[in-house]
């Protein structure tokens, strides 16, 4: 068997809460299409506009949003307006261009609630990065879910132990949430060319080897590899097929080109990209994507 690949998670910045990030990596871009993995919370807080995600642009990817406690409101410049509650899959697919918010809902300003989720970014197929924008809510009683031997299983993107999600992607994906028991102990099958496992809150072991929670362990093409946890385990399992190519990143924008990525940076910077309907603030650009030749 092939060694597992370890990706630490390094804490960013997203509006006035920090995140852990895994992806994208030194060691590796993506995973199967996920290009971008994000984990926020748990933290309990204030729900307050400070906490808002205010308007931001994408292009040449979908954002996938899971949510394990919480709620959150999204907002878009197509029009869509969807409360994001836990077990739901939102699914919002840029293309050539989109803007979005992520608010808190009006009737809990002021209340102190929980939040805990999960952001990635899918990566678009070349053929689809110019796409229109497309916004898709999947609720949470529609997801298939299973339990075996203690073990609860959500198959939230793809296809897995004879469950298949109803949400569409735009290319080979696989998103599972797995919850271990103490004791509980899975095999995870090559259920995709490429596959990851995190564990959001405690340390599981693969073939006897310990990953700690916060920590993604890239898993060797075609093996079948046996996920144990000594204590109570919430761990994701993600991939796919692989991106068609290398993809260029800066802040929100994905593109295989750099001038595309130049160009709805200057888009955004002049103020000529879609806006969100009645809303009227809007984030900067952190810098200048000066660095792409």
């Amino acid at each position: 068997m092939a060694d597992v690949l370890i990706l630490q998670s390094r804490l960013r910045p997203v509006g006035n809460s920090q995140v852990r990030r895994l992806l994208p990596a030194a060691k590796k871009q993506a995973v199967g299409p996920f290009l971008f993995f994000d984990h926020f919370g748990p933290e309990e807080r204030e729900q307050s506009s400070r906490n808002d995600v205010l308007p931001h642009p994408h292009i040449g990817l979908s954002t996938v949003t899971y949510l394990f406690e919480g709620r959150m409101v999204h907002r878009d410049s197509i029009g869509s307006v969807q409360a994001i509650e836990p077990g739901a899959i939102n699914w919002m697919t840029a293309g050539r261009g989109v803007a979005h918010s992520e608010r808190a809902p009006k009737e809990l300003l002021g209340e102190r609630r929980r939040t805990h989720g999960l952001q990635l970014w899918a990566g678009l197929p070349r053929a689809l990065e110019e796409r229109e924008p497309g916004f898709a809510h999947t609720p949470g009683e529609a997801i298939p879910e299973e339990e075996r031997d203690g073990i609860r299983m959500r198959v939230l993107i793809g296809r897995g132990w004879g469950m298949e999600s109803p949400v569409v992607p735009l290319s080979e994906t696989l998103y599972v949430d797995i919850a271990l028991p103490a004791g509980g102990a899975l095999d995870i099958p090559a259920l995709a060319a490429e596959r990851a496992v995190y564990s959001v809150d405690s340390a599981f072991s693969l073939q006897s080897q310990t990953v700690e929670p916060y920590t993604m362990a890239v898993l060797p093409a075609g093996d079948t590899l046996r996920l144990e946890a000594q204590a109570p385990a919430r761990v994701v399992l993600i991939g796919g097929e692989p991106l068609d190519g290398a993809r260029f990143m800066w802040w929100n924008f994905v593109s295989s080109s750099r001038e595309r990525i130049k160009q709805a940076a200057a888009e955004w910077d002049a103020h000529h990209t879609p806006r969100i309907p009645g809303e009227t603030e809007w984030i900067p650009l952190p810098g200048s994507p000066s660095f792409l030749p």
